[in-house]
């Protein structure tokens, strides 16, 4: 399960969908609906939050916000706790910086395109996140 702190422009076809899907199946998780994952580290900061159905709700938002700027139907009556009274989450710099160059392997593998329009930018967080100065986040599996 990668739930990407990247703004979700960044990621290529492939990464769109499957953040999509892995958020799906994080929003599962935490709603008791599934026994898989329910101990991976990257939903941990979705735990931590005051609300954590509407924080990956939120996270959900940004990915189907995305989705259909690029002309794609992701069904946002998948959402569960879809308002948007989340609040902003916190990642650090080092995070950021670490799924940056994570991401920039896989694109350099699967989408050339992708990869040259990568190389051009600079990270960016997705929406439901703000950064902060910090090293790699500890639930983080480098």
């Amino acid at each position: 399960m990668r739930l990407w702190s990247l703004h979700p422009a960044h990621l290529d076809r492939a990464g769109l969908t499957a953040a999509w899907r892995e958020a799906l199946l994080a929003q599962a998780v935490l709603a008791g609906r599934t026994k898989g994952y329910r101990h991976h580290p990257q939903l941990r900061r979705f735990r931590d939050a005051p609300e954590p159905l509407a924080a990956v709700g939120a996270y959900l938002r940004g990915i189907q916000h995305e989705a259909g700027e690029r002309g794609y139907r992701f069904d946002a009556s998948r959402i569960l706790v879809a308002d948007a009274g989340a609040p902003a989450m916190p990642v650090t710099r080092g995070q950021l910086e670490f799924e940056w160059t994570h991401l920039g392997g896989k694109l350099a593998a699967r989408s050339p395109d992708d990869a040259a329009r990568w190389r051009r930018a600079m990270p960016t967080p997705h929406p439901l996140f703000f950064v902060v100065p910090g090293p790699v986040e500890d639930w983080e599996r480098p």
